[in-house]
């Protein structure tokens, strides 16, 4: 596959306006492009800095086709905007990332069938139409297990744990919303997500292997690189390319993992855009998730391999970390912050990022998860 290059002055336009919206924009613009974004939320991170904002609904279709007529290229920052509107989207305007990405991920169960049609290692996993179906997923796979439903759900909303039976009770109520998946709950040594590009003439760029830890199913940080055998990393490139000969991607995503306690490494969920935990690469990395991003679906030349410059944390910054941290960002200027702009503050609510670039993960861990005290409360 190759694309046309956008010449410097072309205009990007962005379907979603939040923080990863955001952060395109700021790569976009650096590289001498206009960008124009379209969301509901007026007062969303990305319209302070973007050249021209739409105000309106991911489904209203005369918006959309504004956006079109202004963009000579079209991304979208987050995967839940409707598969068949951008199926119609593709068919009138530039977008090289096209619509098969978003029709199979935002919904799990057809992931999950194209990753084990990709015979990628995943858990096993059950469908579950009707309560009826939680016979099959205890049979089949056992206590404890996870019911997520198949469509929408992020930071670990629209799931829930089943240990055991006294639990059902609360998958019955997911299922009668919606249809769900069940999936066997993994006992955990790790989590780990790998970052890739994907340019013109099927160019593949990789970035470091990220360790991820989440709390009450929020990522809480992320190390780079990954304090894993160099084997893991390459098993995890192995599963992107079984991926990726099923799936058509163009720009960044991310692979997100699982490795057991047994050092078995599965694959766990794929985000079609960029990701949280490779935020550490503005500031880490030559170049940043978000600038390969522009530069693919622009057209351009790929860095055959991405530089770490030097080992990172990344550390997200929620509603309550702005009231406990905020007298102390002035007085560390080694910490990277990144405040999103969201207007309204909630607790658990991601509103911006830290990243710190050291020599030494482990001390740099401990001091800011000292600093970190009290998030929980």
């Amino acid at each position: 596959m190759s694309l046309n290059k956008l010449k410097f002055g072309s205009t990007i336009g962005i379907i979603g306006g939040g923080q990863l919206g955001k952060m395109m924009a700021q790569s976009a613009q650096k590289m001498g492009y206009k960008v124009i974004v379209l969301d509901p939320d007026k007062a969303c991170p990305c319209q302070n800095v973007a050249h021209e904002f739409i105000n309106a609904n991911y489904d209203d279709q005369e918006a959309l086709n504004k956006l079109g007529s202004l963009s000579d290229v079209i991304t979208y920052e987050f995967e839940n905007i409707s598969a068949s509107q951008l199926e119609t989207l593709v068919s009138h305007y530039n977008i090289p990332q096209g619509y098969q990405a978003i029709q199979l991920l935002q919904d799990r169960l057809t992931e999950k069938q194209i990753l084990q049609k990709s015979n990628c290692n995943i858990a096993p996993f059950v469908q579950l139409t009707n309560i009826e179906d939680l016979k099959d997923a205890i049979s089949s796979i056992g206590y404890p297990f996870i019911v997520k439903t198949r469509f929408g759900g992020y930071d670990g909303k629209g799931q829930v744990l089943i240990e055991h039976s006294s639990d059902l009770n609360e998958a019955k109520k997911l299922i009668e919303t919606e249809e769900c998946v069940a999936e066997q709950y993994l006992k955990l040594n790790k989590e780990v997500s790998l970052t890739v590009t994907i340019g013109t003439n099927n160019q593949i760029t990789y970035f470091p292997l990220q360790e991820n830890e989440h709390r009450q199913q929020v990522l809480f940080k992320t190390v780079v690189p990954a304090r894993t055998d160099d084997k893991i990393e390459q098993a995890a490139r192995k599963e992107v390319q079984k991926l990726i000969a099923n799936v058509h991607f163009v720009g960044t995503f991310t692979v997100e993992f699982f490795i057991d306690e047994s050092g078995a490494l599965y694959v766990n969920e794929i985000a079609p855009r960029p990701h949280n935990s490779g935020h550490y690469s503005i500031e880490a990395c030559d170049y940043s998730q978000f600038d390969t991003h522009i530069l693919a679906i622009t057209g351009q030349q790929l860095p055959k391999e991405i530089e770490l410059l030097k080992p990172a944390i990344m550390m997200n910054l929620l509603g309550k970390d702005l009231d406990l941290l905020e007298n102390q960002f002035s007085e560390k200027p080694e910490w990277h912050i990144h405040i999103y702009g969201k207007q309204t503050r909630k607790a658990n609510r991601k509103m911006g990022h830290l990243t710190v670039l050291t020599e030494d993960i482990n001390q740099t861990e401990q001091s800011l998860l000292k600093a970190f005290e009290g998030r929980e409360n």
